[in-house]
């Protein structure tokens, strides 16, 4: 289960991913005929996200994000989805359960779904 600073991070991510689909394909979707004037409305949510978000995992994630593309990924069969790396069983136990947890291989920010 994840933690309320995981769920504001994965949120972010996919705000993240969301505004830069958003502006890269900004005039491909016009000529479709949808609406990108909520751009601001996006940028907003996102401010929002991170003010709700400790400023170390802020940092942390913006760092990870410029590495990598994306900073947050699930754990699945005890592996990191982001570089296939083992992860700690321990990452399982109560003692992290309201910590961060982070990649030991490639520092990414991880969640179990």
């Amino acid at each position: 289960m994840m933690n309320p600073q995981e769920q504001l991070l994965v949120a972010l991510q996919d705000l993240d991913l969301m505004l830069k689909e958003h502006t890269d394909s900004k005039d491909q979707f016009k000529k479709m005929g949808f609406d990108v004037s909520n751009l601001e409305e996006l940028q907003k949510a996102r401010a929002l996200l991170v003010s709700k978000l400790e400023p170390a995992h802020v940092q942390h994630y913006e760092s990870m994000q410029k590495r990598h593309g994306r900073a947050v990924f699930p754990v699945t069969s005890d592996m990191c989805l982001g570089c296939f790396a083992a992860v700690p069983s321990v990452y399982r136990s109560a003692l992290y359960q309201d910590r961060v947890r982070m990649c030991q291989h490639c520092g990414r920010i991880l969640y179990f779904p």
